[in-house]
């Protein structure tokens, strides 16, 4: 392949990106603009907020979504190798165990750490006698 052959993607790149700038001036050109407090006021599912919420998200919400994420996409990777299973053949095998291990691997490593513990007082590092994570 040649350079040339990559310039309808980067005229498509240019006419995207001038569209999008253009739509977002022109609606702020001719958008009313009407704040009330009606439209200012936070909404969430028909409910309106009464205060802030009492108590946030723990982290372990947003190690395990992160934690998804990354294992999702690793599941794209495996869709990806069985629909080309034929032609990679035993190399194509051979890749997957070794990439199948460390994903296997990091799943075993964010369970020993705890990433997927949400019993917090049940966890060793709180345990009585148990220094620095450590028991002893």
């Amino acid at each position: 392949m040649e350079l040339v052959d990559y310039l309808p993607v980067a005229v498509m790149l240019v006419l995207a990106t001038v569209f999008v700038g253009a739509s977002l001036i022109v609606s702020k050109m001719f958008s009313p603009h009407r704040p009330t407090p009606e439209k200012l006021a936070p909404y969430e599912c028909g409910i309106i907020a009464e205060g802030e919420p009492s108590t946030r998200f723990p982290i372990q919400f947003y190690m395990v979504a992160m934690l998804f994420v990354v294992f999702d996409v690793e599941i794209i990777f495996l869709f990806a190798w069985a629909s080309r299973f034929t032609d990679l053949g035993w190399f194509g095998i051979a890749a997957m165990a070794i990439f199948t291990f460390f994903v296997i691997e990091t799943l075993i490593y964010v369970w020993k750490r705890g990433a997927l513990d949400w019993n917090v007082p049940g966890r060793r590092r709180y345990l009585p006698g148990a220094v620095g994570g450590r028991i002893g």
